[in-house]
């Protein structure tokens, strides 16, 4: 699967992306990631402008719709069937079930928007060229920009991609649901006077009993997970 992210900072996503599974994942070609830096293609060639004040009046600036619609363009170049996602408050919620039907296409488009958005008819331009944009929240609060929500859809979408964990039943979620407690040692931890212990179900050895204890302590469903980020 390649991600394709249309950002104003694709700096932001380096680290993160050479870190940890995902880093691992990329390094074995289970996922790819591509920018395209919003700027590159502004027709301003001198000072790269790519946003303008709102109509109407109101604080902040708004992301022109040209150099959007030129930077996915670019990005879906060649493939038809590329979902293409615009992050914003207001979009559906993003949950687990998302990340699984998202992780079955190929190419995924990502409009990381900033300051108070992105022009409104860049989905209908898009929309009238016969691409369809799907909204999404990663929760009910206003971020600064689409980056984190982008990093949040990436994260959540290629553990559900084959190889990325190691192993299948590393999807936790689809044997129990989403937020099962998880213990390690010690066994037993004082602090203050006081003894933390783990559930004696956990060192029981059943493992009937402890698959019992595991659903019945889930915190949601895999198919109805309504936990927010």
């Amino acid at each position: 699967m390649t991600f394709h992210i249309v950002t104003l900072f694709p700096e932001v996503f380096e680290d993160y992306l050479k870190e940890s599974i995902i880093g691992k994942a990329v390094k074995k070609g289970h996922i790819k990631v591509k920018f395209y830096d919003i700027r590159k293609f502004s027709k301003d060639k001198k000072h790269h402008k790519v946003d303008d004040k709102a109509y109407g009046g109101g604080p902040g600036m708004v992301l022109e719709v040209e150099p959007i619609i030129e930077a996915v363009n670019e990005a879906i170049k060649g493939k038809k069937q590329a979902k293409i996602i615009l992050f914003s408050a207001g979009g559906g919620q993003f949950d687990s079930k998302m990340s699984k039907d998202l992780s079955k296409h190929k190419d995924i488009v990502m409009i990381a928007g900033r300051y108070e958005g992105v022009d409104e008819r860049i989905k209908k331009v898009l929309s009238d060229n016969g691409r369809k944009v799907e909204e999404i929240s990663i929760g009910p609060y206003v971020l600064t920009g689409g980056e984190i929500p982008a990093m949040v859809l990436i994260d959540a979408v290629s553990r559900q991609i084959k190889g990325v964990l190691g192993k299948n039943e590393s999807l936790e979620e689809e044997r129990y649901g989403v937020g099962v407690p998880v213990y390690t040692r010690p066994e037993v931890f004082k602090y203050k006077s006081k003894a933390y212990k783990v559930p004696k179900e956990l060192i029981s050895g059943n493992h009937k009993v402890i698959a019992a204890w595991r659903k019945a302590n889930r915190r949601a469903s895999p198919s109805n997970n309504k936990n927010k980020e």
